[in-house]
């Protein structure tokens, strides 16, 4: 198990690349709850932003969610991307 002060951080870096996926500001992302979902009207992730996202997780933490998640449920929300990401980095 992740300790909750690496996990945190895995939390900060991924709001990142979302609020970088997404263009949005990442003040913004850091004020929502962990179970946001990405694709809803507060993250408002598409299929593009999400391709660039699936990207940037692939870059920096090795983790290919595609071919991991055929039903790509780790982007259901930013605590399920977090949770994903630290059970296969």
């Amino acid at each position: 198990m992740m300790p909750a002060e690496t996990h945190a951080e895995l939390e900060r870096e991924l709001r990142q690349l979302i609020a970088e996926a997404v263009g949005a500001e990442w003040e913004a992302l850091a004020r929502l709850p962990s179970g946001t979902r990405l694709f809803g009207p507060e993250v408002a992730l598409n299929s593009l932003a999400g391709l660039r996202l699936i990207s940037r997780v692939r870059e920096r933490f090795g983790v290919d969610i595609a071919a991991e998640d055929l039903n790509l449920d780790a982007l259901e929300s930013i605590a399920s991307l977090r949770d994903f990401v630290a059970r296969y980095a």
